[in-house]
Formats: structure tokens, C-alpha cells, sequence
């Protein structure tokens, strides 16, 4: 059991190179071991390019025979952009199948492990899933709940505000935490922020990574009446990545408008409107038809605690400054009326810390929406 996980460990580490690359696929890696040694690797590299276990034995060629295949996902047994898994697995002479987690998709949970297992492989399962699940958070959501897996983050002093009483966000936090939030960028599908921050900020909400070309995400900008200045950087963007402005019904006065804003490029979409603000909830349920699988939200504060009361948060990134503004008339992380009792504020789980520099990050899960447990 210890080689086990020691090999699966190798297999998750493969997995994550692909991070950013594969959506709406999961993230797989494997590898392929005989006589304790790996003779073959592989992880998917991205949509539409062979998987990682097809990868992993084209790696080891003739050396699969008799061999052991670790994979972190369960090998697909249907048709796809690409042919199932298992018939590759079949014919490779591999003996033994060590998967981390079940496929989560319940149209096919369980299929390619019980076909394998019916044709003589020795399989078995559950070799760390908890990373395995941790590390496909995203994908798990989508494929179950038909949504995005929700990320919300926000950089603040250590007295909780983003920004000082003019708007002055530059910059909360260091360079280092800055770049690991171009990170989140990548690996996510698209990004999320109100009206109000592309009106203060004037955002590209791009991507920029040392050493390597980044993934520019969606942009999408919550306007609930059209207001957007068709000058906005965003809407001048020459980026490949698409910006998306989500408001309400418009009447035909604003036509001419919606006409240019299309004409620079911007995909203008409307959703239900509640409280006279886009409804959230109904807003995942769009992005989910979208193939919309995860999504950063980096809003302000009324972005920020419309997410949370909405209840659509499934993950949450804070990072505190060793700062202090040392009044209460900057903005805060929350804009807004809260609970009246503490009993009733949103529990976060699964908590993590890590440190960048001098500045720190929180994570965790709400309402317990961490699926490494579950």
C-alpha cells in the first residue's frame, strides 16, 4: 500500500501539470510501473489531446506488459472527443489497475473500472482520493451540479479593507501574492467583477505569468443597466479571450449601444434580475449551460458579499496585507447588512494558510463545500 501511494502521489504530481489546460476535462495524470520501477508516464495535457493513461503506455511501449497503472481518475469507457481508455488499457497487457477516484460523473461512475475488472485486470481504487478530489474540485461540481465551481477572492489590510476611502487598491498586497493570483487566473475559466471595479479600476483582468504564457480567462462584468463606457480597456481589449457583459433586459432605446458594444467584440447577455441586481443564483445555472466549469470572483465589496448571501460560494482565497489603514472609512471586504447574530455567519472549512513574502493566505471551503471530504 505504501508503493501504492507513493506511485499515485507521482501520478497526482503529472496531473497538475495540466492545470489551466484541460477544462471541461479533469486533470489526469499516470504512470505505469513493473518490477517497482516506472517504465512509463503520462498526464492529459489538454481538451481534445489524448488522456494521460493512453499518454503513460505509448511511454512505455513493450515494458506494459504485466505492468501496474496508476491513474488518478477512473479510465473512460465511452466514446468522447477521443476512443475509451479501457480498450488502450486492454490491449496494452497492463495486469493491474490502481485508480485515486471514481469518475464523478454519474452517467458513467464505476464503468471503466468494472469493464477492466471483467476482463481479468486486478483493479482497485481509492489510493489518495482526498488529493485526487481536492485536485478536481472544479470538475467534480460541474459534471454533478451542471455549475461552476465558485472561487471568491479578495486582498485586504489586516483590519478588513480592500481599498483606502478614495478607491486606492495599489497595491494591497506584494508581488509575490500578486503573481499567484495570475495563477488563479489561469486556472480558472472565467472571472467575475462588478461595474463599479472596471469603472474604478479600468481593468484588462488578463493574465500574466513569469516563464510561460498564461490562459486568459472569460471576463465577465456584472452591469446591471449597461453602463459599460464603451472606451473601458476591457471593451477595447485586443485579447483572445471573450468579454462577456451580463445585465438586464434592456428596452430598444439602448439598441444602438448593445449595436456598437457587439461591434468592438463584447457578448452582451441578460439574466433575471433580483432586488434590482443580476440574480447570482440564476446567473450560475447560465454560466453551467456556457461550459462555464469554475470561476473567480474579484470583486469589490458589493460583489463580494452579494456572493456570499447568495450562497454561491464554494471556495474562498483571502489574502491579509501586513498593513493597517487605521480608520473605517475604507471599503471594506463586505459591503452591506450582515447577519444580526454571530450564530448565523457562513462557517468556512477546510481551512489552509500559506504564506507569500510577508503577506498570508487564507483558504477554505463554505458551507461545507469542500469535496476532499466528501
Amino acid at each position: 500500500m505504501q508503493d501504492d501511494e507513493r506511485f499515485m502521489k507521482k501520478a497526482l504530481d503529472l496531473a497538475s501539470k495540466g492545470q489551466g489546460e484541460t477544462s471541461p476535462n479533469p486533470m489526469v495524470g499516470a504512470v505505469i510501473v513493473k518490477d517497482g520501477k516506472i517504465v512509463g508516464q503520462g498526464y492529459h495535457v489538454s481538451a481534445g489531446k489524448a488522456h494521460a493513461e493512453v499518454n503513460a503506455i505509448d511511454d512505455a511501449g513493450i515494458h506494459a506488459e504485466k505492468a501496474t497503472l496508476y491513474v488518478t481518475l477512473e479510465p473512460c469507457n465511452h466514446h468522447g472527443r477521443t476512443p475509451p481508455c479501457t480498450e488502450k488499457i486492454l490491449k496494452s497487457g497492463i495486469q493491474r489497475l490502481v485508480v485515486a477516484m471514481e469518475d464523478p460523473n454519474p452517467d458513467v461512475k464505476g464503468g471503466g473500472m468494472a469493464y477492466l475488472a471483467d476482463r481479468g485486470i486486478m483493479v482497485s481504487s481509492g489510493v489518495l482520493r482526498a488529493e485526487a478530489k481536492s485536485q478536481n474540485e472544479a470538475f467534480i461540481k460541474f459534471v454533478m451540479k451542471k455549475q461552476p465551481f465558485v472561487t471568491l477572492k479578495c486582498a485586504a489590510t489586516l483590519d478588513g479593507q480592500i481599498a483606502t476611502r478614495t478607491g486606492d487598491a495599489k497595491w494591497v498586497t506584494g508581488e509575490t501574492a500578486r503573481h499567484y493570483v495570475h495563477c488563479l487566473r489561469h486556472w480558472t475559466d472565467a472571472i467575475l467583477v462588478g461595474i463599479g471595479t472596471v469603472r474604478k479600476d479600468n481593468p484588462h483582468l488578463t493574465t500574466r505569468l513569469q516563464n510561460k504564457v498564461g490562459k486568459n480567462p472569460v471576463r465577465i462584468i456584472l452591469d446591471t443597466n449597461l453602463s459599460i463606457s464603451e472606451e473601458a480597456d476591457i471593451v477595447q481589449s485586443t485579447s483572445e479571450a471573450e468579454t462577456w457583459v451580463i445585465s438586464g433586459r434592456h428596452s430598444a432605446s439602448t439598441q444602438a449601444k448593445r449595436d456598437r458594444l457587439k461591434k468592438a467584440g463584447v457578448r452582451l447577455m441578460e439574466a433575471p434580475l433580483r432586488h434590482g441586481r443580476v440574480d447570482l443564483i440564476q446567473l450560475m445555472r447560465l454560466l453551467g449551460r456556457e461550459h462555464i466549469t469554475s470561476l473567480l470572483i474579484e470583486g469589490g465589496g458589493d460583489i463580494i458579499a452579494s456572493a456570499v448571501s447568495a450562497g454561491i460560494v464554494d471556495k474562498v482565497i483571502f489574502f491579509y496585507a501586513p498593513k493597517l489603514l487605521g480608520g473605517n472609512d475604507g471599503v471594506p471586504i463586505c459591503r452591506g447588512k450582515g447577519p444580526e447574530l454571530m450564530h448565523d455567519a457562513w462557517p468556512v472549512s477546510g481551512i489552509k494558510v500559506r504564506r507569500f513574502d510577508d503577506d498570508i493566505m487564507i483558504t477554505g471551503y463554505l458551507a461545507g463545500q469542500a469535496v476532499q471530504n466528501t
